[in-house]
């Protein structure tokens, strides 16, 4: 009898120590940006390439999913971007900003190692790549989708000025696995007050409140330019 009671016993405890984490881990994201140390951080080589679009409703949010060998260079590391996709409101805050929305493009190293590039937006002018991306979102939940002829670029996503922030965070869903590097752009793009109804009314919100910081410091690129 002791071996029918052993295995539901651990699966609980996994459960137990993932809702853990998330509730009292250390380097949790999203954050609130307020006190940052400057200096001088290697640039950003964006090395991102137009590709087939496949997107997908998960659920959540709408998820473009990439295999074309986009991309990010920091100093010496190599990062592949595997997908990008939308939260509201954006999660990470600047001086108390909320931002009504952000993009994550999730990027992989060779050797595991996960980046996320945010990219937080204001309302303002019509964006370019939503007028294209948001009639194009599947219709519910069922997979990936590959639209005729549609093709995408994430270079489409980033600001012209790529200074930026960066901190050790986590995802930001159970179970809120940390050792997650984030960068956080300065510049934020616009989109319409039209796009953002649009999208929420399709997704409800799905950003995850900000984190206490306990003790990590925000690095800030000296250069805004970067």
């Amino acid at each position: 009898m002791t071996k029918l009671f052993l295995i539901p016993l651990l699966l609980t405890a996994a459960a137990c120590s993932a809702a853990t984490l998330c509730d009292s881990g250390h380097k949790q994201s999203p954050i609130d940006i307020t006190t940052t140390t400057r200096q001088k951080l290697p640039p950003l080589d964006f090395n991102y390439r137009a590709a087939p679009l496949k997107l997908a409703d998960d659920g959540h949010t709408v998820r473009v999913r990439f295999a074309n060998g986009s991309q990010l260079n920091i100093g010496n590391q190599r990062y592949t971007l595997q997908q990008f996709h939308f939260h509201t409101p954006g999660g990470d805050r600047i001086a108390g900003e909320e931002f009504p929305m952000a993009a994550h493009l999730l990027h992989k190293s060779q050797s595991g190692q996960l980046l996320a590039v945010v990219v937080l937006f204001r309302v303002g002018a019509e964006n370019p790549l939503l007028t294209s991306l948001l009639p194009l979102i599947p219709a519910k939940a069922d997979g990936d989708h590959t639209p005729s002829g549609s093709m995408i670029n994430a270079n489409e996503l980033l600001p012209t000025s790529h200074g930026y922030y960066r901190y050790s965070g986590s995802v930001t869903a159970p179970p809120c696995t940390e050792g997650v590097d984030w960068i956080v752009m300065k510049q934020p793009l616009e989109l319409s007050a039209a796009q953002l109804a649009r999208y929420r009314k399709r997704f409800a919100d799905n950003a995850r409140a900000v984190q206490p910081l306990h003790q990590r410091v925000v690095l800030e690129s000296l250069n805004p330019g970067l």
